[in-house]
């Protein structure tokens, strides 16, 4: 009796995929712990792999299916976004934060000038796609920063060291702030490439100021009125704190960034501080630590399945249409152009010359960079250009995911070590 042909469908192969990438979600943080591979690296290879073998797998293209992405990065964004301003134990304040604002007024601006007079020059783009390409690069990334972040949130309001502090409030504000570059860029496209007052007034007024505003607005407004519901509010049904899980987090987080969108302000900023909102309004109490654990699996496994999907676009064409040209700007931005610019942005700052050296070294680029691309080829004509950016973006996640993974734990065990990263306290 012949034996029937074995046929592995679309949707078993998808769901076994899911299943296997969940479990490794849920193992790898323990089994990578210290060693030179972060498991992003595995979920890329695992992607790559998995597209290279004859299984009838759907394809992975962030060109046809731009909105898919946009939207699915966004969720894991956002999610990020709030639990990396849960995890902060240091209270706000201008000399406590103050690498946090050498970073952003400094660094970033920096950055994308850089970044985009590299893309400008070795590519011969024209200025408004090599300032989009430098704005969808200049977030770093709060999702593929998990070595070099601050862990679970504490009772201790100094107990985090300068690097991971520095490093994670820098990827929770900086993926909001890079908005109106992005968004520069579309208005220089449509422009036609001149300078003119008429738009150039109407970003400042609207794409900075107000967007801005209302970001810090609704966010820090959103933070104080959940956290006195969920910790003092009178009736006990909705002291949340007391009863709630740790889906809370998420009702947050849509919350504050839906209104904030509706109100036309920049959501992802009006998360990280409705985020640090939430804390400081009864910071030692246990209940951050649910919300906390919550949106780090919740972010784990959309990590996991948007970096398989990167992994798959490697093996299926992703840089097919890079050239030698793309490749240095990716490499200039990771080994010169960031380094310089956060170096320069500390000088006579917090933290010793080995804390300073590593946060500046460490502007990991990921998932905020997929996000913005996306949604820049979606407000501006750059079909032109669209498939050699979106080239040039995941190379640069590739080398920053590759680079930064490798050297993270090392690094950081290294400055643990020697105690480099207490040599001077934000609140002296």
């Amino acid at each position: 009796m012949e034996r029937p042909d074995v046929v592995v469908t679309t949707t078993g192969a998808v769901y076994a995929c899911l299943g296997i990438g969940v479990f490794l979600a849920a193992v790898l943080p323990r089994l990578l712990f210290r060693l030179p591979v972060s498991v992003p690296m595995v979920f890329l290879a695992a992607g790559t792999a998995t597209y290279l073998l004859p299984l009838p797998l759907p394809a992975v293209d962030p060109v046809t299916d731009r909105i898919w992405v946009e939207h699915l990065t966004e969720l894991c964004v956002i999610t990020s976004l709030m639990g990396a301003g849960l995890a902060i134990n240091r209270p706000f304040g201008w000399r406590q934060w103050s690498t946090t604002w050498r970073l952003l007024g400094l660094a970033m601006p920096l950055t994308i000038g850089a970044t985009a007079l590299a893309a400008w020059w070795l590519l011969d783009w024209p200025l408004s796609v090599a300032l989009l390409l430098a704005a969808v690069l200049a977030p770093t990334d709060p999702v593929l920063a998990s070595e070099v972040r601050v862990g679970e949130p504490t009772d201790a309001e100094y107990d985090e060291d300068e690097v991971r502090f520095a490093l994670t409030s820098e990827a929770g504000l900086n993926d909001g702030l890079a908005f109106p570059f992005v968004l520069a860029a579309v208005a220089l496209a449509a422009a036609g490439g001149g300078w003119s007052t008429d738009w150039i007034s109407h970003w400042v007024l609207s794409d900075v100021l107000v967007r801005i505003g209302v970001g810090l607005a609704v966010g820090a407004g959103a933070g104080a009125l959940i956290g006195r519901m969920v910790f003092r509010s009178d009736a006990r049904s909705l002291r949340l704190s007391e009863n709630g899980g740790g889906f809370v987090a998420l009702g947050a987080t849509f919350a504050s960034y839906g209104v904030t969108e509706c109100l036309h302000g920049y959501g992802f900023l009006a998360v990280f501080v409705t985020a640090c909102a939430m804390r400081r309004s009864e910071h030692g109490h246990g209940y951050h630590k649910v919300l906390h654990e919550f949106t780090d699996q919740i972010e784990r496994l959309l990590m996991a399945v948007l970096l398989f999907g990167v992994g798959a676009y490697v093996a299926t064409g992703a840089l097919s249409h890079l050239t030698w040209r793309g490749a240095v700007v990716g490499l200039l931005l990771h080994l010169l152009i960031r380094p310089a610019a956060g170096w320069f942005s500390q000088l006579r700052g917090l933290g010793g010359r080995k804390e300073r050296l590593v946060t500046a070294f460490f502007g990991i680029r990921g998932i905020g960079s997929l996000f913005y691309l996306a949604y820049a080829c979606g407000e501006g004509d750059f079909r032109a250009y669209e498939s050699e950016m979106w080239s040039v973006v995941i190379f640069t996640i590739l080398v920053s995911v590759l680079l930064h993974g490798a050297s993270a734990p090392p690094v950081i065990a290294h400055l643990d070590r020697l105690g480099d990263n207490t040599s001077r306290s934000p609140a002296a």
